[in-house]
């Protein structure tokens, strides 16, 4: 009975940590791409001034403040001395700036999380999978965490192509403090970063992690039928 009740144990927590895993890694990924080179060639130039060049050396420049392994509040200088072109004024305003603080904050606890997961995952179906008696408790494992990342990715998929506007709110509302996040077109979080740069990569993330859940879903169930 112990055992039974440890390898449900083991397996739920797979299956719990597998849509993190996976959604989070998506999240990561993107992150490391270079999704502004693709991006700006989709949407319309800066209204206010920047050459497609500088856009992307300033974008290139914040997400390599975002990818830094240093906490915020120590890397924070690498926006704080960026300039406008031809300017000795800071490209990034206070209050900019203080957002920055909070997604770089919110970025390595997505990276901490997905670390969590990935150890869960990994040792998890090693321990399951290194024993032929136990192998089917890992492929059911495979195949339910799988099958929650597309359920639980589907419906955000789902959300963000039909409440957009919705979505993006309540994202923001609900991970940094209340109007901290909203800024004038003319800022230029807003003119390297616009609405629809997010909407985009909210789709590539969100379908991306869809996409790699159905592909865990798959091999799970093959696996679970072979065996079965």
């Amino acid at each position: 009975m112990e055992n039974k009740t440890l390898l449900n144990i083991i397996r739920w927590v797979i299956i719990v940590a597998m849509p993190f895993f996976l959604g989070l890694g998506m999240i990561l990924a993107v992150i490391a791409w270079d999704y502004p080179a693709f991006e700006y060639g989709r949407i319309p130039p800066d209204l206010y001034g920047f050459t497609p060049e500088e856009r992307l050396g300033y974008a290139h420049a914040t997400l390599d403040y975002l990818q830094r392994p240093e906490p915020s509040e120590e890397v924070i200088y690498l926006l704080e001395d960026l300039r406008l072109p031809n300017s000795d004024e800071p490209l990034y305003n206070d209050a900019e700036i203080i957002h920055m603080r909070d997604v770089k904050d919110l970025t390595d606890g997505i990276r901490t999380l997905w670390w969590i997961t990935a150890v869960l995952v990994v040792i998890g179906l090693a321990f399951l999978l290194s024993q032929p008696a136990l192998r089917a408790v890992g492929y059911r494992a495979i195949y339910q965490g799988g099958l929650a990342t597309v359920i639980i990715l589907a419906a955000i998929a789902l959300f963000i192509g039909v409440g957009w506007s919705i979505f993006f709110v309540q994202f923001h509302e609900l991970l940094f403090p209340p109007g901290s996040w909203t800024f004038l077109y003319t800022d230029s979080l807003i003119r390297l970063f616009p609405e629809q740069f997010w909407f985009d990569i909210g789709v590539i993330m969100s379908v991306g992690a869809l996409l790699l859940g159905v592909v865990v879903t798959g091999l799970g169930y093959w696996l679970t039928k072979r065996v079965g």
